[in-house]
This record gives C-alpha cells, structure tokens and sequence, in this order.
C-alpha cells in the first residue's frame, strides 16, 4: 500500500464460476455501507470482464497526480478503480500474468485514501488472478456467492476450499437470484429449484449474509447506472455487522 491509501479492512467478493452476480454483490454492499456512513471502496479485479464503472454510472477516463493513479468517485463517495475507467468498448487480450500485475498495481498504485472497507471484486474461478489477491493484497475475509442450482455445493466448495488453502477466513455466503417474488400474489417462487445454500452453510460452518431476490428493476437501475438506488433490504444485517 501506497503512503497516500489508509485502508482498515479489505473484503473479496468471491465465487467459483462465473455469472453469479459477485460484481453486483460488491457494488450493492459499497452502496449499502456508504449510506450507512461507512467510508468504501471498490477494486475491480474482474479484468477481463469489468462492469463496476457501469453498474454507478461512471464513464470518464481514470486519471492520475505525479505519484499515483486517482480513484474515479461515485455521487455517493464510493471510490472505484477498475479497468473500464479507460475504454469500456476494448476488449482485453491479456496474459495472466499481465492481468496480475494490473490487480499489484490498482492495490499499490492508487491514492484510495483513508477507507473503512475495500471491496475486492474478484475474478471468477480459482486461477491466477484469485491467486494474486489473495497472496499480495492483505484480505481480511471473503464472501462467497452462488446460485441456487444443483451445482452449488461444488461452486462453493471450490471458493472455500481455496481461502481455506489460503489461511481466510470465509465470513459467510450471499446467494444471488435466490426467488422470484410474484407481483401479483407475492408468492416466492423458486425459479431454480429449491434452494440448497443452507445445507451448505451447514456443512462448512459458515453463515448464509443473504438471500437475494430476482428482480427485474433491479437489473433496469444498474444497466442505467443507478445502481445505488437499490435498496437490497436483505443485505442490511451484514451491513450492521460491517458498522
């Protein structure tokens, strides 16, 4: 870390596939935890697939001072780094270790300034990336996300197992489009199947944060950049537990 960055804990936001919702889950717990007074950031490990920028509406250039590179700020404070601050549009047609020392460089080279919490959205699976945050940034705990299909056990184990590999803690699970909830009779339909995230829980020793809802306006807010409209009401008992 850089002597102009003073951050107190840093969180990653994990899965073991891709398409789960974990940029999403970042950027709904930053939002969450900077209206409840909490200084955050996000860094945006996902290279090759980067969407944060989008998802708060953010669309200029990342900049720099002499020293360091500057963080783009959203209206609500939220300070992010991510790729797609230069061209959304470019695809990048990097080698792994390329797209590491990118990560290196968003933790070591930009001026984040004082923070709460960094949320760290990580790329999917368990490959080079995972493995250079995990071994150069000093994460304090990670969230695994998933889905509620036959698969999930799998998904989960394989995150897990990973941070277990790695001595961090695993500080619970967030299941994404976990229902659907009826507009007409506010039944919870179970889109998936039934939900197995419990079960897992159980078995690893780690809690369930949240259950979150398929929703189509939230899928409207953040392709419109509003991203920090959404309420996410389930996320609020792990944001208090954050504060």
């Amino acid at each position: 870390m850089n002597k102009y960055s003073d951050i107190k804990k840093v969180i990653g936001v994990v899965s073991g596939k891709g398409g789960v919702g974990k940029s999403l889950v970042s950027c709904l717990l930053a939002s969450k935890c900077a209206k409840a007074g909490l200084k955050v950031g996000i860094l945006d490990a996902d290279i090759t697939g980067p969407s944060v920028p989008k998802s708060f509406g953010i669309n200029e250039r990342a900049m720099q001072d002499e020293e360091c590179l500057l963080p783009a700020v959203t209206n609500e404070g939220i300070k992010l780094m991510s790729i797609n601050l230069e061209d959304v549009n470019s695809p990048v047609v990097w080698r792994g270790p390329v797209i590491s020392g990118v990560v290196e460089q968003f933790w070591s080279d930009v001026r984040w300034g004082e923070l709460d919490y960094l949320f760290v959205d990580m790329p999917p699976g368990t490959g080079d990336v995972a493995l250079t945050v995990f071994q150069s940034l000093p994460i304090d705990g990670i969230v695994i996300v998933s889905t509620p299909q036959d698969l999930v056990k799998m998904i989960v184990n394989k995150a897990y197992n990973m941070a277990n590999m790695m001595n961090i803690p695993v500080l619970g699970l967030i299941e994404n489009m976990s229902y659907y909830v009826c507009p007409n009779c506010n039944e919870k339909i179970n889109i998936f199947g039934k939900s197995k995230i419990d079960e897992t829980a159980a078995e690893l020793g780690v809690p369930v944060l949240a259950k979150l809802p398929i929703n189509p306006e939230i899928n409207a807010l953040v392709d419109e950049g509003r991203i920090s409209e959404i309420e996410a009401n389930e996320l609020d008992d792990f944001v208090e537990l954050l504060k």
